[in-house]
């Protein structure tokens, strides 16, 4: 599965969010690890009081540091520093995605410029729509320590979707090498909820359509239960809930009241659209939690 990760770093305390997850996953699944400093065009040299790494030979001993430090022995680990100064650092690191090939990109949200969401919408739809590598994000939070990552449960939001069940399936790969547990959720929305023509439908027929809605409830249970035993067949251990409501809000709600450490979210990768794995949902589920949030590209 995961062999190989790659793991951008801009010197930053930030971004060392990243190490902890990254370190984990090396060691639980045996995978090598690349890390990589990009040299940014005309950057300050100081932001916010951090000195800027621009200076190549500086920033090569930094990983190099990084890695001795952060890293077990056992582990595999190679440092590169990108010297073609750039002005694009999102793009940049979705090229090294192609010139490296890893299986997984583990990434904070949050870096020297602590422009999250910039980062967070850029990198996620630069990398995620090449179609092929899932990207872990890291958001650093005060209440945990950076060094500290532990992954027992993983919570799995599906919508019925047979092609969003790619990323169950790599969540229940990634559980089974973890020695974790998968939970999975599915969210109806409420009337209040509803979108566009189904919420001019609601209006006009709001008990036939809040009928329909309960049927979806049931309809949602009777997929999960499906789920489930898929999962208990691959040796994966598993639970469910459907919730109603604001999907994004409601996936949310559930990744902390059951503390999950991880959720996997199935990503077409893509802007502008109107189904429930919109860019829009996964930035929400990130603005709205500092859980790791693994995207996991959908091929169609």
């Amino acid at each position: 599965m995961f062999k190989k990760l790659l793991v951008p770093l801009d010197g930053s305390p930030m971004a060392e969010a990243a190490l902890a997850p990254a370190a984990y996953v090396a060691q639980r699944l045996g995978a090598d690890v690349a890390l990589i400093h990009i040299i940014e065009r005309d950057s300050p040299n100081e932001v916010h009081g951090e000195k800027h790494l621009n200076d190549p030979a500086e920033a090569q001993a930094y990983l190099e540091k990084i890695a001795k430090n952060r890293f077990d022995s056992s582990v595999a680990v190679e440092c590169h520093v990108h010297t073609n100064l750039v002005r694009d650092v999102p793009q940049s690191i979705a090229d090294h995605a192609d010139e490296f090939a890893p299986d997984l990109i583990i990434m904070c949200t949050h870096g020297r410029s602590g422009l999250g969401v910039r980062l967070f919408g850029s990198i996620a739809q630069q990398v995620v729509s090449l179609g092929k590598t899932p990207v872990l994000f890291v958001q650093p939070d005060s209440k945990r320590r950076q060094e500290d990552f532990e992954c027992k449960l993983v919570l799995v939001p599906l919508d019925g979707d047979p092609a969003h069940e790619e990323g169950m399936q790599v969540a229940g790969m990634f559980a089974k090498a973890c020695g974790a547990a998968l939970h999975l959720v599915t969210v109806v929305r409420t009337l209040g909820t509803l979108k566009s023509e189904a919420a001019a439908t609601g209006k006009l027929l709001p008990g036939a359509t809040s009928a329909m809605l309960d049927m979806s409830i049931e309809t949602a249970e009777d997929y999960l239960d499906r789920m489930l035993a898929v999962l208990t067949e691959q040796g994966v251990a598993a639970s469910k809930a459907v919730r109603r409501g604001d999907p994004s809000g409601e996936i949310v709600k559930e990744a902390h009241e059951r503390d999950v450490d991880l959720i996997v979210l199935g990503t077409h990768g893509r802007s502008g659209m109107e189904a429930f794995w919109a860019g829009s949902v996964a930035a929400a589920v990130a603005g709205r939690s500092n859980l790791p949030l693994l995207l996991v590209p959908i091929r169609t």
